[in-house]
């Protein structure tokens, strides 16, 4: 999921058409039996009748159902949301990528100490996450599921906002299998291997923010239907990416884009450029946020109950509130803040990433 850069570009992309093709089946039959074919005939399709229907948008497989008749029309029923995960072909990791998550992993387990949050080092610790090659998901998820009940599925690429929360809702993590090559070793924009086992998984094994977690899948389906998917994104953006927890010995990172970047794990927390301010939800669902630079604000929770409380409610009022309201730039701060660091912002007057 990403941030609108225009609301109205948003709106002009959502009421876009796209073709949706429910296929049948098929038949493979000689070039001599088809000329052959005459009215009337019966061409036997490879596939039964209680069989379910393929559904595709714009060429991609996406769901299954049934075939219905309403009102003397044809439809279609889902039945099925296809969940787009893949075999993480472990074996097929090479020498170099092994040492490669390896080297990733020294590197952020000595840059995130006394600076991520005591759950994430907590769980690192009980996943027995290490630097001996890359994980085995079927493994590491074993372990999981008998902490909290979570799985961590292997997928190709990032998986359609609909799957995304299909699997959240059902504590199924889809976690990229690749992992980012030796040029892109400091930054790499796409979710890979090391950012989603890093980053997200150790959260995973805290029962509240696994809670939380599941909420938030439930919520996203629901979010969708009332056309409000936006906001629920900055929820996640503001917290499971970028979160920050107070904590007695001050400030700690829970985010797992925080967690997964040496550069960022820093900036988080020491540099003086960002805002960070007290979380809320109304505020946080109005902000805008960037995707290829360190956040311009973070919103720091109290603890992950309240964070967990605050996503058991029902949003329905809070989209009814919000709804039409103007969005915060990214950089601002807004009329009751519980500001803890107001920042200089000199690092994005700079350039930001891209003035370095």
């Amino acid at each position: 999921m990403t941030e609108p850069k225009n609301p109205a570009l948003e709106k002009m992309l959502l009421d876009v058409p796209v073709r949706v093709d429910v296929v049948l089946g098929e038949a493979r039959i000689p070039m001599e039996e088809l000329l052959a074919l005459s009215p009337g005939e019966i061409v036997a399709l490879e596939r039964h009748t209680n069989e379910p229907v393929d559904i595709y948008v714009s060429g991609r497989l996406v769901a299954r159902g049934k075939l219905v008749v309403s009102d003397g029309q044809l439809g279609v029923t889902l039945s099925e949301i296809i969940d787009f995960t893949i075999d993480q072909a472990w074996e097929t990791y090479s020498a170099a990528e092994h040492d490669r998550w390896d080297r990733l992993f020294r590197r952020q387990k000595e840059i995130t100490k006394g600076r991520a949050s005591q759950a994430a080092l907590d769980a690192m610790h009980q996943l027995e996450l290490s630097p001996s090659g890359i994980p085995h998901m079927g493994r590491l998820s074993d372990k999981l599921e008998q902490i909290t009940g979570w799985r961590v599925v292997p997928v190709a690429e990032l998986v359609p906002d609909e799957v995304f929360f299909d699997h959240l809702a059902n504590r199924r993590f889809p976690a990229g299998a690749f992992i980012r090559p030796e040029e892109e070793f400091d930054y790499l924009q796409e979710p890979d291997i090391f950012h989603d086992i890093f980053g997200h998984v150790p959260m995973l094994a805290n029962p509240v923010f696994a809670d939380f977690m599941e909420a938030y899948g439930k919520g996203g389906q629901r979010a969708m239907r009332l056309g409000q998917l936006h906001n629920l994104a900055r929820l996640y953006w503001y917290t499971v990416e970028f979160g920050l927890i107070q904590e007695e010995d001050g400030l700690r990172i829970y985010g797992a884009g925080i967690l997964s970047s040496p550069q960022e794990t820093v900036f988080a927390l020491e540099d003086a450029s960002p805002n960070r301010v007290g979380f809320d939800l109304k505020r946080l669902m109005r902000t805008k946020y960037i995707i290829d630079d360190f956040q311009q604000t973070y919103f720091v929770i109290p603890s992950f109950e309240a964070l967990l409380e605050t996503c058991y409610k029902d949003f329905g009022d809070v989209y009814a509130e919000v709804k039409g309201l103007p969005d915060y730039e990214a950089h601002e701060l807004a009329p009751g803040d519980d500001v803890i660091t107001r920042g200089t912002l000199e690092y994005f007057k700079a350039g930001g990433r891209k003035g370095r």
